[in-house]
Formats: structure tokens, sequence, C-alpha cells
């Protein structure tokens, strides 16, 4: 039985039946279940799987390539200000953990980029380690097509060690949709994860949502707000408490084509999200 439905059990039926024996064990019945029952809770909590969170590139994907014949080069880098601050299930804390990637893209036709990521992290006493690497391939719908939004789909495989995730092979396929409407922004990435070796792997396809809009208050200040999450399994989503929320008010700079700027600050709203992270993305494309 998974532990939420269990939780349910236990709330409505209570921990223990004492009608086998004598009638001051009844009655003295409440008492140990108002005693016994938030240790139980601790403990189921606890022995919940957590889909680790994956805050080495955090970004709303809008839906235009990296040019033909160009390369795009980024750099991920983010803090984790307030996180968890012990390891659990054999996982790092993320607490004052810095995380640096470097993902490089090129653009092969007007619907074909391919981008490859190298993940590392860096928090005291464990000093700088490689976390894993990722390739993503991805395909849009060209722009000469002229369709009302912007749409393509990204697929992510890739390794990371078991010391930082609890799902070491995984697969994510992103479809984005976007579209701009005058100086408003809208991206919508509706996420489907999938673990190939782990403890999600009885999970499926778990549901991971991002979203972003955003207004542009000059030719080179955008701001907006971006979210991203996570609740569980597609098909039986977890407990509020269990999922993963986060809100991320953020600023992009427009200083020319060639590059990429963005930052924000991010708030988790669940027990199960890191609760303050700072980010940027600096990026510069290349001609080749």
């Amino acid at each position: 039985m998974h532990a939420p439905y269990l939780l349910s059990g236990i709330l409505q039926n209570g921990l223990v039946s004492f009608d086998c024996f004598s009638e001051d064990l009844t009655v003295n019945a409440r008492l140990l279940r108002r005693t016994l029952l938030p240790v139980a809770l601790l403990l189921i909590l606890a022995a919940l799987p957590a889909r680790a969170q994956d805050n080495y590139e955090i970004q709303v994907y809008s839906y235009d390539l990296v040019e033909p014949h160009h390369t795009m080069v980024e750099l991920h880098s983010n803090f984790t200000i307030d996180g968890s601050k012990t390891i659990v299930d054999g996982v790092y804390p993320t607490n004052h953990a810095e995380h640096e990637t470097i993902e490089i893209t090129h653009g092969f036709t007007d619907w074909l980029e391919v981008g490859f990521y190298i993940f590392t992290s860096e928090r005291s006493g464990q000093g700088i380690q490689w976390v894993g690497d990722h390739i993503r391939p991805r395909i849009a719908v060209p722009k000469k097509w002229k369709w009302p939004v912007g749409l393509s789909l990204s697929n992510e495989v890739g390794y990371q060690r078991r010391q930082f995730s609890t799902d070491t092979w995984t697969w994510e396929m992103r479809p984005i949709v976007d579209k701009q409407i005058d100086r408003w922004y809208l991206s919508f990435n509706p996420t489907f994860d999938r673990s190939f070796h782990g403890q999600s792997v009885s999970q499926g396809f778990v549901f991971s949502p991002n979203f972003k809009f955003s207004y542009d208050f000059t030719k080179k200040i955008t701001g907006g707000i971006e979210y991203y999450g996570s609740v569980g399994p597609a098909t039986d989503f977890l407990p509020t408490p269990f999922q993963q929320h986060q809100i991320f008010p953020a600023i992009d700079l427009n200083l020319s084509p060639k590059w990429e700027v963005n930052f924000g600050l991010g708030v988790g709203v669940t027990r199960s999200t890191d609760h303050l992270i700072a980010k940027m993305i600096l990026g510069y494309r290349f001609d080749f």
C-alpha cells in the first residue's frame, strides 16, 4: 500500500484496536492513539519516496531553436539558500549547494537542434563534483510555416550519479508551446519525466509542468514569473505536501541577439521543495 493511502487509513480508523482487551485498555486507547499518532506520521513521511529535485538547469523553454550552423553556449548557475540539510535516501543535501551546468547546443536545421549538458555541484566539505551528463535533441515547427503559436518537442536523456539523485538514468519529454502577444510573452512546458534506473521506475511518467509569463518593460528589460512543478505520476498525483511547486520572479536582459541573460529568486511553497534558490543563466551564440 502506498504511504499516502496508509496515512489516510490511520487517520480514519486509528492506529490500533483494543476491543479484544479489557475495558480499562479500551478506555485508554484514545490517549494511546494521541501519543503514537504523531510518531507514526513522522515515520510514514520519512518513508515516502521523494523524487529528486533537478536544480541544475532551471529554465522554462521557449519554442525557438538555435539557428542552423550556430552554437549556443550557456552557463546555468544556481545557489540553494535554504534547502534540504540531511542525507535522504543516499542523496546529498541541497542546502548551500552551488550548481554549475554547462550547456552546448548546436543548430543543424530550421527544425532540429541538439544540446549537451555537463552538471556539477559544489558544497562545503564535498568540493567540486561531477554530477552527470545529458543529451537533448529537439525538433520544432519551422518559423516559415507561420503557425499561430510556437511549437517544439525536447527529449532529454542522461545519467546522474547516485549521490545526487535517486534515479540514475532518466528521460525527460518536454513539449513547448509559446506565444508573443505585443509586449506579453507566454510559454507552457507540460513536461513528463521517466526513470529507467532508480527509485522512481515504478512511478512511470511523472508530470512536471513549467510555465512562464513575462512583460517587456523596455526593449532591453523583461520581467515576469516562472513556475516549476512536479506533481507525481501522471495518472495518480501525489498529495499536495509531497508535490514540488516553485515560483521564480525573474528578469531577462535583451542585450543583443547574441546574448542571453536571465536571473531570478525562487521560493518553494511545499515541504518537498527547496525553499529558496537564486539562479542565473548566461549564454552566448557563436557563428559556427
